[in-house]
């Protein structure tokens, strides 16, 4: 199942509603750790992977990381090939990932949120996918479809399996910090 949003509430609602006892979650996009804070309370005996590329990211998710031994922080950028091969390796070392969480944004660059899914999804194959984004609640509200194609996973069984998909050449023109 993949659920999107927008509004904070309902973000961490969902993961409220859905996050088990011992669910590895990869959370990208944890800024300074709220939402991370959550879902480590809710998954007291699973993981937290938690990344976020923000300056102001690194002292918070530190002392959380320091005060939650489920909890693992990577200052990071998901964007990056390199980032998903890190944690696609723990992730394979832990046998799996039961949630995605995604909140890079919160209301902006639906486009890049998007393809960070769907690399990320596509690889790590969680049961859920938790998104908050403006933009993609928009999509979905104004589009309308004449295909039935519909995943039951937290990820696009169309995609198929296929492992970490290649580079995105576009990632590299919204900013200069990847070059």
């Amino acid at each position: 199942m993949i659920k999107i949003s927008y509004d904070i509430k309902v973000y961490r609602q969902e993961l409220i509603n859905n996050i088990k006892k011992a669910d590895v979650v990869v959370e990208l996009g944890c800024h300074v750790g709220n939402s991370t804070a959550i879902i480590a309370e809710l998954s007291p005996n699973g993981r937290v992977i938690a990344l976020d590329n923000s300056p102001e990211a690194i002292t918070p998710m530190k002392l959380l990381e320091e005060n939650n031994s489920n909890i693992n922080f990577y200052k990071a950028d998901v964007r990056l090939h390199e980032t998903l091969e890190m944690v696609a390796k723990q992730i394979k070392e832990i046998g799996r990932c039961d949630v995605l969480s995604v909140d890079l944004g919160g209301g902006y660059h639906p486009d890049t949120v998007f393809k960070v899914f769907f690399i990320w999804s596509s690889t790590l194959k969680p049961r859920l996918t938790i998104i908050r984004n403006r933009g993609l609640v928009d999509f979905i509200h104004s589009a309308q479809a004449e295909e039935e194609i519909k995943s039951q996973e937290g990820w696009l069984e169309s995609s198929g399996n296929d492992g970490i998909p290649p580079r995105l050449k576009e990632f590299k023109l919204w900013s200069s910090k990847l070059s």
